[in-house]
């Protein structure tokens, strides 16, 4: 059998002990690690591989001796438990020998689960997953975490209180960060939180926001805040070689541009409101500058067409990505001008 999206995530978080086997593949491997972690985790527990009722194995083990597989998922533990065989690395090569340990497979043994890279649809090992009546198959391609895996990974570190804005800003980088930077970022965020009821709120998402954009980011930021429309075409150059994605420029952006807004909005003045606002302390004075150069209904108008420009990339459209970007940074600086 095979799952996709919600569905897989709902089984890696909750496997189902009575089945023999669950292949996870994909070409993000660490994609691939977390779900598979997540999914033994469940069956055995957190203290299963300290009672030793986890044994690990290579692609490269089971080439060199076939009866490893076999030999594992029938092997008796010391500690009592559900037990798990887990075969990392996995390749088409190995399915018979997989196929043979699925078929010797009865309940009480330890169920098998593999993981392998980016399988194509005509993959023997992918095939003899989806068509085994006790197998589940799991590919995990190169798509953003949908809300609802958004919203188990915030749960599960604890974040439940937040607002609407805030879980904006976390769809945004759970896109713009590898499975594993975020879970990070995750928990890093659930620290700061710790015992402070208050909401989550954007400010807080940006003071915990993992150190990925790089400076170029922030200079590129700087000049369209301070409307040197000629420095953005040269700034997104450099960062497109880089390979810097638009989501990134996108957050910081909007991260920027909102605490500019709130700035300007503060009852005691601009310069207050950058001095009150979680900022680098090097850049308080020049957003200071920039919050009052701006006023209030400028910024509204510089958060909406980010806004929109976030949706657009999100979406299906076939517009490249850093060409939206800098069109929509263009406007913003033009707007200011």
């Amino acid at each position: 059998m095979i799952l996709k999206g919600v569905e897989a995530s709902r089984y890696c978080a909750k496997p189902d002990p009575g089945r023999a086997g669950l292949l996870i593949f994909g070409a993000d491997a660490m994609r691939v690690a977390l779900k598979r972690q997540e999914a033994i985790a469940a069956l055995i527990g957190p203290e299963g591989e300290g009672e030793m009722r986890l044994t690990r194995m290579s692609g490269g083990d089971l080439r060199k001796d076939g009866s490893l597989l076999l030999d594992a998922i029938k092997a008796t533990g010391f500690f009592p438990g559900p037990r798990v065989a887990f075969l990392e690395d996995a390749t088409d090569g190995l399915t018979e020998t997989i196929a043979t340990a699925l078929k010797n497979w009865k309940p009480g043994d330890a169920q098998i689960v593999v993981t392998a890279g980016n399988l194509t649809g005509k993959s023997a090992l992918k095939t003899l997953f989806e068509k085994h009546p006790t197998a589940i198959c799991i590919g995990l391609y190169d798509e953003p975490p949908g809300r609802e895996e958004i919203e188990a990974a915030l749960q599960k570190a604890g974040l439940t209180n937040l607002d609407r804005e805030a879980m904006t800003d976390l769809t945004t980088l759970a896109r713009a960060l590898d499975p594993g930077d975020f879970r990070q970022t995750l928990e890093k965020i659930a620290l700061y939180k710790w015992g402070d009821p208050s909401p989550l709120t954007p400010a807080d998402v940006a003071a915990m926001a993992p150190a990925t954009i790089e400076a170029e980011v922030d200079d590129l930021i700087s000049a369209v805040a301070e409307a040197r429309t000629d420095a953005i075409g040269p700034f997104f150059r450099r960062l497109e070689g880089q390979g810097t994605l638009p989501v990134t420029i996108c957050i910081a952006a909007l991260r920027h541009f909102r605490i500019l807004h709130a700035a300007a909005c503060d009852p005691q003045g601009p310069g207050v409101g950058i001095q009150k606002a979680r900022v680098n302390f090097k850049q308080k004075d020049a957003m200071g500058r920039q919050a009052g150069q701006w006023g209030s209904r400028a910024l509204e108008t510089a958060v909406s067409l980010l806004l929109e420009t976030d949706l657009t990339l999100r979406s299906a459209s076939r517009a490249p990505g850093m060409a939206v970007m800098e069109r929509a940074l263009i406007r913003i600086a033009m707007t200011r001008r």
